[in-house]
């Protein structure tokens, strides 16, 4: 998360006064921890105008995979058994084969258009601890079911297997005109009761809905699709969003994991969060911008 590798902030405040956060420490306990508060405020409180950021180095070497399987149930319960295992993959990320279908179009990666799901991974770090690494998770994938487990061998391969994750989003497209690209996190346990959950809302509204899930941390993107020129596709669009927040929440996850609550889900906060912290929330915004002109509107309104 952006959070963990920012130690220090200057920022101007809607008055026009300039504060500073933090330090240059790795360790700071002194006072509040306005450093946080700033970055995930959505620019409601502040404008930071210098940043001082924790780097790490880059690692002595990596290792891409792709993890081949018939059924999304069996890759959400492998990404379970990987993360249960202790293992920390650099990246550990899910698409389904509607997903998966779209890129080959777009990109023709090489993705297999027969597999129900794919997990790309990558493990980092010292050359000889990763061959352990990456033998573990390719018997974790077996252990459920995955049919084969590839690691790429040159830099095209992984580059392919990276250009098709970064160019998703826009290869929907093709399939159907307009999307909604969604954000909910669950408690990562509980990533294959929610993919389950998302199956049955997509199958029972009768909407395609794309599973992509950076998976290793219980973050999931459903990527809704539809032809908003369609108006009994675009009526069954809102109450697709309001079961995938309502599922999430159920599961102990949160209604936003990345993209922040902003507008779109304003009116959705009240769902996680109860009347006291609502006031809180608002009583922050109202002390550091008693005149609302950061960001109207966005979290909390006003």
């Amino acid at each position: 998360m952006t959070k963990d590798y920012v130690l220090g902030l200057e920022v101007v405040l809607p008055t026009g006064e300039i504060i500073h956060t933090g330090g240059q420490t790795m360790k700071n306990t002194t006072a509040y921890d306005f450093t946080r508060l700033f970055v995930g405020s959505e620019g409601t409180l502040g404008v930071i105008t210098k940043m001082t950021l924790r780097l790490l180095p880059l690692p002595e070497a990596k290792r891409t995979m792709l993890a081949i399987f018939d059924r999304l149930d069996d890759a959400s319960q492998a990404v379970s058994s990987i993360v249960a295992r202790g293992i920390v993959p650099t990246t550990l990320e899910m698409l389904d084969n509607l997903l998966i279908q779209c890129a080959e179009d777009f990109v023709h990666a090489g993705l297999p258009r027969d597999a129900a799901a794919v997990l790309l991974i990558e493990v980092d770090g010292f050359e000889e601890a990763l061959e352990g690494q990456v033998e573990t998770i390719r018997a974790l994938c077996r252990q459920n079911g995955a049919r084969q487990v590839r690691v790429a061998t040159t830099l095209k391969e992984v580059d392919d297997l990276w250009l098709a994750r970064r160019t998703i989003i826009g290869a929907v497209a093709r399939y159907r005109p307009s999307m909604v690209l969604d954000d909910v996190t669950v408690p990562r346990s509980k990533l294959p009761a929610m993919v389950s959950r998302i199956v049955e809302i997509s199958e029972r509204h009768r909407l395609p809905i794309g599973v992509l899930a950076h998976a290793g941390d219980g973050n999931l993107h459903p990527l809704i699709l539809f032809d908003q020129r369609d108006e009994e596709e675009l009526r069954r669009v809102k109450p697709i969003r309001e079961e995938i927040f309502a599922a999430s929440l159920e599961l102990g996850g949160v209604l936003t994991g990345e993209h922040g609550i902003g507008l779109t889900k304003r009116a959705y906060l009240e769902l996680e969060l109860g009347p006291k912290e609502i006031e809180l929330t608002k009583g922050i915004k109202d002390l550091f911008d008693p005149n609302h002109i950061l960001n109207p509107g966005k979290i909390v309104g006003g």
